[in-house]
């Protein structure tokens, strides 16, 4: 773990204060004497940064995805990522930026002594403020396990006491994240009054304690899903519960970080295809040639036309010039683009997903939403998902290669998402490009090596890690990707 670490109280400074109504040092719905809602404000937009940033430096699963394609600089789609030191990126960013923050937040509220009008109310708002919290932990801490396998986690968030943290089992991990989120779904309590907090750090849904539960509860889908192959039982009981009590279906109910026009706060994508002044990504062949054929009537949002009309995409791994190639869709080029960090078509085809594998009747009409919502999501209508169902109908016999491919399709903004259902379920067939470094196999990466700073200053720790899970390499499937 990187010794040199943030110091919390930073993020006071470097939060994102256009995104609030007051001065975040003196909201005015705390009395704190630090403000928890900053560290909240702080830690969000570094986690949205990280989870839908395309910069070669921090997040490659656009390229790993083959949705795009680098013009230049191809390293990182023939799987180098040690070039850059990504996976150190990737550390410092969720456990510095992202859990130290949180961490440091949550002791503010523990500490917290509510005056004497405050009193009434503080219990119950108290367990809202650690349950969303909690909440962004649970949710950092799955991206985590899910790239790179064993991690830090019961010493990963505090920093001052384990500069060099111990490694856990990897399964471990998400039992306890499935005890704590349906804990946090259990003090989540939509009826609290008296004093609040996040009113105003809270960028993601403002304190709405409803929402917060919804997303609690596709948070829990989630984690279940992805150990639908490795513990089939406890899956299917978290699913259908997480179902049960009500996950996001709306747009509107979308866990997303609303990005704005002015610097610094506009979306990642558009830092990197506009502010930056490059021209570094184009079109990806596999994607844009399954779209085609598919005459797939979300192409448009995706990839602009080249010249003379049509799509074209640059074979995966190879450079080019950045006008021969169709540029990525408007959305890239939007400054307020928000950054998706979980969303209905997301949880659609997790639902889609759980009815294939526990209640096969209702598989084809799920997959059917789970496909309407993306084609609405961008910008199509009811009448585009009718015309591209009947071509491209459910499957039940191979049900993991429709939902596979959809998902896939769908994904095309969540690329870490999508690489966590292509792992689970083997579909789409991706292959590698010739030109792939030695250390990939030959293979699509089915997880990220660890940090090369975790070898030189964490050594014992990352030696027990990697034998652990078979090998610190790229083609070491993670305990959930069985197939």
């Amino acid at each position: 773990m990187k010794i040199n670490k943030t110091i919390a109280i930073l993020a006071l400074g470097l939060s994102m204060t256009a995104c609030v109504s007051e001065d975040i040092n003196t909201d005015p719905n705390s009395a704190y004497s630090t403000v928890p809602g900053a560290l909240v404000n702080f830690a969000q937009r570094e986690l949205s940064d990280y989870v839908n940033t395309p910069s070669v430096n921090t997040n490659n699963f656009r390229l790993t995805m083959q949705y795009w394609q680098a013009t230049t600089y191809v390293d990182e789609s023939n799987y180098n990522f040690t070039n850059r030191n990504v996976s150190n990126t990737i550390f410092s960013t969720n456990y510095i930026s992202v859990l130290n923050n949180l961490l440091k937040a949550k002791e503010i509220i523990n500490s917290y002594k509510p005056t004497a009008d405050q009193a009434a109310g503080w219990p119950t708002n108290k367990k809202n403020q650690l349950a969303i919290i909690d909440i962004l932990e649970v949710y950092t801490y799955q991206n985590l396990v899910d790239t790179f396998g064993n991690i830090p986690y019961k010493q990963g968030a505090n920093l001052d006491a384990f500069p060099l943290p111990a490694y856990d089992d990897a399964a471990t991990i998400y039992v306890d994240l499935l005890k704590r989120i349906n804990e946090d779904i259990a003090n989540l309590n939509t009826n609290a009054t008296g004093f609040k907090s996040f009113t105003d750090g809270d960028i993601i849904f403002k304190g709405n304690i409803a929402k917060w539960k919804t997303l609690a509860n596709s948070l829990k889908l989630k984690l279940a899903i992805s150990i639908a192959d490795s513990s089939p039982a406890t899956a299917q009981t978290n699913a259908l519960q997480a179902i049960t009590a009500g996950v996001i279906t709306t747009k509107a109910d979308n866990c997303q970080f609303q990005y704005l026009e002015p610097s610094p706060n506009f979306s990642p994508i558009y830092e990197n295809l506009v502010a930056s002044g490059r021209d570094d990504f184009f079109a990806g062949k596999t994607l844009v040639d399954f779209m085609v054929a598919k005459n797939d009537p979300r192409i448009s949002s995706y990839y602009e036309e080249v010249s003379g009309g049509g799509y074209a995409g640059q074979v995966i791994g190879k450079g080019g010039e950045f006008d021969q190639f169709s540029h990525i869709g408007e959305f890239a080029y939007t400054a307020t683009t928000p950054g998706i960090l979980l969303s209905n078509t997301e949880v659609a085809f997790y639902i889609a997903e759980a009815n294939a594998r526990w209640n096969p009747g209702q598989a084809l009409s799920s997959y059917n939403d789970a496909v309407t919502a993306s084609i609405i999501e961008w910008g199509g209508n009811a009448s585009d998902a009718v015309t591209y169902l009947a071509a491209n109908p459910f499957d039940a016999a191979n049900w993991k290669k429709s939902i596979g491919e959809q998902a896939w399709v769908a994904m095309y903004n969540q690329p870490l998402t999508s690489w966590n259902f292509w792992r689970r379920l083997d579909f789409p067939v991706l292959n590698a490009p010739a030109t792939a470094i030695n250390n990939a196999g030959g293979k699509v990466p089915v997880r990220l090596a660890y940090p090369v700073l975790e070898q030189q200053v964490n050594n014992s720790n990352y030696k027990a890690a990697s034998t652990a899970i078979g090998g610190d390499l790229l083609t070491t499937k993670l305990f959930w990707d069985k197939f």
